[in-house]
């Protein structure tokens, strides 16, 4: 029998119980009005999958991504994320790993907004396996709480007194040759980063308000090179190669206005609101309810066996109508669960009740928090993996 069939069957025990097989078992756990966790055992692979589904009609939660130690750069286990988060006095009821990371830093490979704040923004992902620089699948909301999801890239631009430029990044260093400009908060850190192959100037930047969805700013000094020091309140603006000739033609007391969004954002049936929160993966696995993980790692610039082999997964996906969210993680690397494909996962997420639905980090980082217990097996020998961030779902304070 073909995988996804054995998965289809698995899949119809849990709507139709009079067909479950012997051994399968369906477990379902409220943990707030309109949220669910259940877990599901099936014989047909074996897989151990566990699976939060939460009905935004009900109000009443918050999803948000948190960054490990609530910083750009370094990693945390999801459990010690969704602690700090409680005894903040959050009240956390599930949380899953999300975007891939580079193991050495914890930076995250794709945009990174959080609470509608831009903490990372690239025009093309950071993943070093990709085979031609393209743009990854990531999922956002808006600020009404809508979900999305496409492959979003950043989109930055930045106006001087004679002239204007598009902004390549922001918190991270433009890769390659480009010559461009990015923009640095004090999210990066307190210096910023020297770029010791194109010329640099950088530009301090003090906060004057905002005009709609333009942030106003003052220019304040003028370095040369980069490592210009990032106040808290502050941003640096860089210009490398021939755009560094751009800012230097600026002077003391100038307004620099920028703004920050998203392409291709617009995408939608009324005027965008900004994001409130934007989360990267890979690759797509769900369009408008069409299985397309055999060919998505090709369109997103990846060619990897890791799609074609059963893994720890996990995803997150969302209902036609966007009123269901939905968070999963499927056990891999055990006589227990073998885990799943890219195609057997989209499946799932299909079956499950998803329309659009996007793959994150798997293997040894997937990992599913509940009530803040780590629910699934994690498969590192040494048990739950340090990661960059995770998504989390918290019950919403009454006010």
């Amino acid at each position: 029998m073909r995988p996804s069939c054995a998965l289809l069957l698995a899949l119809l025990a849990v709507s139709s119980p009079g067909i479950a097989q012997h051994a399968d078992t369906v477990r379902t756990d409220t943990l707030a009005p309109g949220v669910t966790h259940t877990r599901l055992v099936r014989n047909a692979g074996p897989w151990v999958v566990h699976v939060v589904r939460i009905d935004r009609r009900r109000g009443g939660v918050n999803v948000r991504q948190v960054r490990a130690h609530d910083q750009l750069t370094t990693r945390e286990r999801v459990s010690s994320m969704v602690a700090r988060r409680v005894a903040a006095g959050e009240q956390v009821l599930a949380a899953v790993n999300a975007d891939f990371f580079d193991l050495a830093s914890g930076a995250n490979e794709n945009n990174v907004v959080i609470d509608g704040e831009w903490w990372k923004g690239v025009r093309v992902t950071e993943s070093p396996f990709d085979t031609f620089d393209n743009v990854h699948a990531q999922f956002a909301m808006d600020s009404a709480g809508r979900p999305l999801l496409d492959r979003f890239a950043f989109d930055g631009f930045a106006r001087l007194s004679r002239t204007g430029f598009p902004l390549i990044t922001l918190n991270t260093l433009p890769a390659g040759t480009y010559e461009g400009a990015a923009l640095w908060t004090a999210r990066y850190g307190a210096l910023t980063p020297r770029d010791t192959v194109r010329s640099t100037t950088e530009l301090t930047l003090t906060a004057a308000g905002r005009r709609g969805d333009t942030l106003l700013y003052v220019r304040r000094s003028e370095a040369k090179g980069g490592g210009s020091a990032i106040s808290p309140g502050g941003t640096v603006l860089s210009g490398y190669g021939a755009r560094a000739a751009t800012l230097d033609s600026t002077a003391d007391g100038d307004t620099v206005r920028v703004t920050l969004g998203l392409s291709p954002w617009p995408r939608m049936p009324r005027r965008a609101t900004p994001p409130a929160l934007v989360i990267g993966g890979w690759p797509r696995l769900l369009r408008d309810g069409v299985n397309i993980a055999p060919r998505s790692a090709a369109d997103e610039g990846t060619i990897s066996r890791n799609a074609e082999v059963r893994h720890p997964r996990t995803a997150v996906g969302f209902s036609r109508d966007s009123a269901t969210m939905l968070l999963v993680t499927v056990d891999g690397r055990s006589t227990a669960s073998v885990g799943m494909t890219l195609v057997e996962l989209a499946d799932l997420l299909r079956e499950l009740g998803a329309w659009n639905a996007l793959n994150f980090d798997g293997g040894g980082s997937t990992t599913m928090v509940i009530g803040g217990r780590v629910v699934n097996i994690p498969s590192d020998r040494t048990g739950e993996r340090d990661v960059g961030n995770a998504l989390v779902i918290s019950k919403r304070a009454h006010r």
